[in-house]
């Protein structure tokens, strides 16, 4: 369902997948992030590394009851402050979604599904 914005010129219509892909980019560039998850993971617990071209695919978007959710499934870099970088993403997905698209985030929730040794 696409959240409704109204502007003096008319109503803009914004898809949960362009939320999406804004947060996943918005994410990539944070600090110790190796990438993006799906978000079930592969037998034996092992979650998927998303490409650039895949990014919504470890985003979900709820917007219920006039509340903006967000949940990203991350997977850090080994020898990171997993904490920092979670804090960080939620910071930058924030301000991002604020500044870009006017949009009020009341949460981001951060899902880390693995570890990884940076290349």
């Amino acid at each position: 369902m696409p959240i409704e914005l109204t502007t003096e010129y008319g109503k803009v219509y914004i898809t949960n997948e362009v939320i999406s892909t804004l947060a996943g980019s918005a994410a990539l560039d944070c600090y110790g992030l190796v990438g993006m998850a799906t978000r079930k993971q592969l037998k034996d617990g092992i979650a998927e590394l998303l490409g650039r071209d895949n990014l919504s695919r470890g985003v979900e978007v709820r917007h219920e009851n006039g509340r903006l959710e967000i949940d990203l499934y991350i997977i850090v870099s080994y020898g990171t402050k997993i904490s920092v970088v979670a804090g960080n993403v939620q910071t930058k997905v924030k301000y991002i979604l604020n500044d870009v698209v006017g949009l009020h985030v009341d949460d981001v929730n951060i899902f880390v599904q693995g570890v990884r040794v940076a290349k």
